[in-house]
């Protein structure tokens, strides 16, 4: 399963961002297709939940992410 980053944009400086694990992008943009109009729960990577109506999103970027363990140092 893959790790994709949803960013949902209310203004040029306002946005919520989540994490979807899907097969594919076409899956996600599906989840996101299906999800156009209504509330929609869920809870951030900070553990921060957020319910937010689609309606009010201007823009939604959808991009796979490729998480970097931190907690690796390189020497």
């Amino acid at each position: 399963m893959k790790e994709f980053k949803v960013t949902y944009f209310f203004e040029e400086e306002h946005y919520i961002r989540r994490f979807v694990h899907e097969e594919s992008q076409k899956q996600v943009e599906a989840l996101i297709k299906s999800e156009r109009d209504q509330w929609i729960s869920f809870t951030d990577s900070r553990g921060i939940y957020h319910e937010l109506h689609t309606r009010n999103v201007r823009v939604i970027q959808v991009s796979e992410y490729h998480r970097i363990d931190k907690s690796k140092s390189e020497t």
